[in-house]
């Protein structure tokens, strides 16, 4: 089968397209032929060797977002047959091979892909979604009339956070570059806030929840917009030096984030797409390929929503 596989850590020129053999599902797992994956940051990251490299190895194929249709099922699995329309994101953050024409997965790491969604939709979900979802639900407890800050609002997570957000029933502020703005307000946002020309922690306040893509010192300055016993969720809290003591002197909370597989979660993101309550933006779709291209382009950090690989004709 075709797979984007890279032999050392590096550039995106370390990705090339090769043929490995076709895995094999083992008991529990499905085999996958894969329609649709997409790209996210963290699969930049590890790519370089800066990721979850520790539990990688080389040769590496990429990638965990994944739609497809079940080929086979192993021993054990009852929830699957040969012909389901299924997404997910197995695995993370271990080898998934996403970045493949064909993928195994636990059974119950996969959901149904609703009636009358794409593939390309599907793929674009998983990772992004769940990692939504815990944020806001799991750690930040979101409800009605919670004040929740989004960063990057325009992006893979801030724009299905925005949606979620608000179909929690909070009041949402986002941030974007300004160009940006009247897109993320179509996503339901309240506030639209430009970072490159405002100071956030001096303008925004009595903060619930913090939706915190980038680490550093924006993760520590974010930390001063909650109300006394709020939250920062920070998806880059290794990077953020400091943030339990900044957060301790401030009164406020803030935690470390890693999105894991969830099927009950993923068939809720599931059913709010199905009732169009939620959808993954598409910003570019690259053949399979070309999937150093779309690394380039995803490190340029001016994606919105979502960059999808094609792998094979629905």
């Amino acid at each position: 089968m075709r797979a984007v596989q890279q032999e050392q850590w590096g550039g995106p020129e370390t990705m090339r397209l090769v043929e490995i053999d076709r895995p094999q599902p083992r008991y529990t797992e499905v085999l996958v032929k894969v329609v649709a994956a997409s790209v996210n940051p963290v699969d930049t990251f590890n790519r370089e060797g800066n990721g979850y490299n520790d539990v990688l190895t080389l040769p590496f194929v990429n990638g965990w977002d994944v739609a497809g249709v079940v080929e086979e099922a192993g021993y054990g699995v009852t929830r699957f047959r040969p012909g389901d329309r299924v997404f997910g994101m197995p695995r993370f953050p271990y080898a998934a091979g996403a970045y493949a024409e064909y993928v195994t997965a636990p059974s119950r790491q996969l959901v149904r892909i609703p009636d009358g969604v794409d593939f390309r939709q599907a793929a674009a979900l998983p990772l992004v979604a769940l990692t939504a979802w815990q944020m806001l639900v799991d750690v930040g407890q979101v409800g009605p009339g919670k004040r929740v800050l989004i960063s990057a609002a325009a992006g893979g997570v801030g724009h299905i956070a925005v949606q979620l957000a608000k179909t929690f029933g909070a009041h949402v502020i986002g941030t974007a570059r300004a160009a940006k703005h009247e897109f993320v307000t179509g996503l339901g946002a309240d506030e639209v806030i430009d970072y490159t020309t405002t100071d956030i922690a001096a303008t925004v306040r009595d903060i619930d929840i913090v939706i915190q893509m980038f680490g550093g010192e924006p993760a520590l300055r974010a930390l001063e917009t909650l109300r006394p016993g709020g939250i920062l969720v920070n998806a880059q809290a290794a990077f953020t030096r400091g943030m339990y003591k900044r957060a301790a002197q401030l009164g406020v909370r803030a935690s470390a984030f890693l999105v894991e597989p969830d099927r009950a979660e993923l068939e809720a993101i599931a059913e709010l797409v199905a009732n169009k309550q939620l959808t993954a933006h598409i910003d570019a779709v690259f053949p399979l390929e070309r999937a150093a291209e779309a690394h380039r382009l995803i490190r340029q950090e001016r994606t919105t929503g979502k960059i999808v690989l094609s792998v094979a004709d629905a």
